[in-house]
Order: structure tokens, then C-alpha cells, then sequence
């Protein structure tokens, strides 16, 4: 299925800002799974293209003269390919993603609720039957937690979105010396209360990367749009920056999925 996607975010800050850089992983690539027919950012100023240090497209924005606001647009159309993994290991050993971080260590009650469901004998299985009952422990909640909230946080006050899903998520893969990388992206769904801007995480099995969606209890990313991957949220967020001055800020995301051509 062919998807339209727009993403804009909006800062702006109660005073003037100095100097400010923008870290934007704001572009898929294509693989078995997408196709990229279109895909253009909109930026204030021109932006720097490179690749991060885990393959991907990294655009540096850096603005050097005064400015209270900056809109970000990303605007594109994909070429979803049904029940079909991305077949692009990446440059990096799995091995990497054992590596863990503060938002993704897992505490005593994360290395038991893991222990609890996992079957090495039966690895994805044991994964799918985890990510269920995680999901029933952790309620979608939004605006129950911030993006500083780590997994043990997350956890411990059962509920969050999907970046604490993905958290927990891979916290507990890591704690069972599973490779578990985290992804950014968009989902397509029917349900309007549903956020077009989602995350979910990958999990090193057989070989190969399989996709593990604990908000939407679902293995088959039939309607994921891959962004970008890392050790954590921080690594993958679309939208990152720092700045000199400016005070208190205002950030507002509006994202659209939507869908161009309907099945037969």
C-alpha cells in the first residue's frame, strides 16, 4: 500500500534564541520492506545530510542568526510492502544492541518479569507471549509520562506510550542477552485517536531483525514506516536540538498518515 505522510514541528520560544542546532532523523530509506517515491524536508535554513553512527540519514540544521520560532516540515509518500520484514541488517553487529543506556536498564523487576516468559527453546514465541503481557501491565496511557522517564520508571508505575513500551521492551530483550534496537517511525491506522508518530523495537533472532510493536500487540509492521534505530529513544527521535538562549519553549508535532491507494 502506497502512504502519504506529513510531519510538522513547531518551536517557539519566549524569547530570542542565539544559536541553535537541530538533529533531524526525519528520512527513511528504502529497503524490502518501503519503497521511497517522494520524501522532502522543509527546513528554515539549509541542512547538513549525513549518516549517523547507526546508518541513519542525519540532516544538522544549525541556525546562527537571532530567532524566536522554527517550523520543520517533512512531507513524503511510501510504498508499504505487506508482511514483509526489512531485510537490511545494518553495518553494526547485532552485538551492539546488547548495549544498554539509562533510559533502557533494566531493574530487578524488569530481569524477573523477562525471566518469567522467556523460553530459549522457543525464542520468538516466548517474545510475542512477553510483549502480550506487558502490554496488559502497562495500559497505553498518553501524557502519563515524559520522554525522560526511563524503563524502570515506566515499569514501576504501570502505564506509558510506546516509547515506554519500546523501553521496557528492550530492557528486558537486553537482560536475556537479546540484541533489541529501538525504532522510530510512523504508523498508518484507521483509528483517528491513534498518533501517526510511533515507536516500536527490534529484537535479534534467527539471524535476522523481526519486529516486536508492544503498544499495538503486533509482530507484522504491515503498516510501520521505519525512521531511524538505536541503542534508545535518544538516539532515533525524529526531532533533537540545543540551543543558546531563548527561555522557555513551546514545541507542538502534528503528523498524518494516510493511506493513497486502497487494497484489492
Amino acid at each position: 500500500m502506497k502512504l502519504n505522510v506529513s510531519h510538522q514541528t513547531h518551536y517557539s520560544y519566549a524569547q530570542q534564541v542565539k544559536h541553535s542546532t537541530q538533529y533531524l532523523r526525519l528520512t527513511p530509506q528504502d529497503s524490502s520492506h518501503q519503497k521511497i517515491l517522494s520524501w522532502d524536508l522543509t527546513l528554515p535554513e539549509y541542512a547538513t545530510r549525513t549518516l549517523d553512527a547507526y546508518g541513519n540519514v542525519l540532516h544538522v540544521l544549525t541556525l546562527d542568526q537571532p530567532h524566536q520560532a522554527i517550523t520543520i516540515v517533512a512531507n513524503g509518500v511510501v510504498e508499504i510492502e505487506d508482511n514483509m520484514e526489512d531485510d537490511n541488517t545494518g553495518h553494526l553487529s547485532p552485538l551492539v544492541f546488547l548495549r544498554t543506556s539509562p533510559l533502557t536498564q533494566a531493574d530487578g523487576a524488569i530481569r524477573d518479569f523477562a525471566s518469567r516468559y522467556y523460553r530459549p527453546q522457543a525464542q520468538h514465541e516466548s517474545l510475542c507471549n512477553l510483549m502480550g503481557e506487558l502490554l496488559l501491565k502497562m495500559p497505553y496511557n498518553p501524557g502519563s509520562t515524559t520522554v525522560k522517564d526511563s524503563a524502570s520508571q515506566a515499569f514501576s508505575a504501570q502505564t506509558g506510550v510506546c516509547q515506554d513500551h519500546t523501553h521496557v521492551f528492550l530492557a528486558c530483550c537486553r537482560s536475556l542477552g537479546i540484541p533489541a534496537r529501538y525504532v522510530s517511525g510512523y504508523l498508518y491506522s484507521q483509528d483517528s485517536t491513534h498518533v501517526a508518530m510511533h515507536a516500536w523495537a527490534e529484537a535479534w533472532l534467527d539471524n535476522r531483525w523481526q519486529s516486536f510493536d508492544v503498544t499495538n500487540n503486533t509482530c507484522k509492521p504491515n503498516q510501520h514506516l521505519k525512521l531511524a534505530i538505536g541503542i534508545d529513544y535518544l538516539d532515533a527521535c525524529p526531532v533533537r536540538g540545543i540551543r543558546l538562549g531563548g527561555g522557555s519553549e513551546d514545541m507542538r508535532t502534528v503528523a498524518a498518515v494516510a493511506m493513497l491507494d486502497v487494497p484489492q
